[in-house]
């Protein structure tokens, strides 16, 4: 039984959040060098707030701690990485 919705904004944020994330983790697992780390962060840093956009919309707790301090953690990473 499918209890998510299918269609409308929620839908097409959490996909899109999905493919920024996983997009995300590629550049990770290719970088040898860390040449590509402000990619690696900005990517997952963007779908780390769609989906706390899409917690937030669902009302779902585990969904908004997860992704509040996921996004904190990679603001902090990202502004070392360009300190």
């Amino acid at each position: 039984m499918k209890i998510t919705p299918n269609g409308g904004l929620c839908w097409y944020i959490k996909w899109t959040a999905s493919v920024l994330i996983l997009s995300g983790l590629a550049v990770r697992a290719m970088d040898t060098e860390s040449a590509y780390r402000i990619l690696d962060l900005s990517l997952n840093l963007s779908g780390v707030v769609g989906w706390l956009f899409v917690g937030l919309l669902w009302h779902d707790r585990a969904l908004i701690i997860l992704n509040a301090v996921a996004s904190t953690m990679l603001t902090a990473g990202l502004i070392a990485t360009l300190s």
